[in-house]
């Protein structure tokens, strides 16, 4: 209980110093690429200070040139640290609304380039994904939880439409990430934090350009097998 309450401090700690220095830096650097570096050095503070290792299978089947939509399942607040301490790529985060009410966090965010998404409301999650598409046009990447929130079984979870209208409306690759042992780490609904070795597992991108908003249900079907698959196989070598 002490580690985790020295780590919750540490967290917080260094968010307001990231923060802060995001908010300055995004007045300068107009893409919010330094933002985004900024992030990444934030979260593996994070996790160095919870003991936590990353290994990253699968980084061939980027492609850092061409933008494409990055799913990653979704089982821990810790998934969020991981992805962006060790996604070693440029993208932009599709996340909940709620996460950009936190004070100084969420601004950071905002000016980082990060894009809110209210799935309660219609229009306004409409509006988000338009914002994401144009973001895609401009070359680069958007990175979205298809399951739309944690996931406190030990499985995958149905996922979210939205991110697949985006895919089939952009034309560009969606490629399937698999987080494995966060959720050993840091169950949704629980406060205390347990060092383990985690998995990032990075599969092959899945073309979309012959998929229609009609036929997005069977793009959704095949990415969440995708995912499941690994994941079920995972739990082999990271119970």
């Amino acid at each position: 209980m002490i580690r985790t309450l020295f780590i919750m401090i540490w967290t917080i700690l260094v968010t307001i110093f990231f923060g802060v220095i995001v908010i300055v830096i995004s007045f300068f650097s107009k893409k919010g690429n330094i933002c985004h570096k900024c992030a990444g050095a934030w979260a593996r503070s994070i996790l160095a200070v919870s003991r936590i290792k990353v290994s990253v299978k699968g980084l061939s089947n980027i492609d850092s040139i061409k933008s494409c939509i990055y799913m990653p399942n979704h089982q821990s607040n810790f998934d969020i640290p991981v992805l962006l301490g060790h996604l070693n790529v440029q993208f932009r985060w599709l996340a909940k609304v709620e996460l950009f009410k936190i004070p100084i966090f969420g601004y950071a965010m905002k000016r980082a380039g990060y894009i809110s998404i209210d799935r309660s409301n219609r229009k306004s999650a409409f509006k988000s994904l338009k914002r994401a598409a144009k973001i895609i046009r401009e070359g680069v990447s958007v990175l979205i939880f298809p399951e739309g929130t944690r996931n406190k079984e030990s499985n995958i979870g149905q996922f979210k439409k939205g991110g697949f209208v985006l895919a089939v409306d952009s034309g560009v690759p969606i490629v399937p990430v698999i987080i494995h042992g966060t959720r050993a780490i840091m169950p949704k609904k629980k406060l205390l934090i347990r060092p383990k070795d985690v998995i990032l597992e990075i599969k092959k991108p899945i073309e979309t350009r012959d998929y229609t908003r009609k036929t997005k249900e069977d793009l959704m079907e095949k990415v969440r097998q995708t995912i499941s698959d690994s994941f079920e196989r995972g739990k082999r070598y990271n119970p």
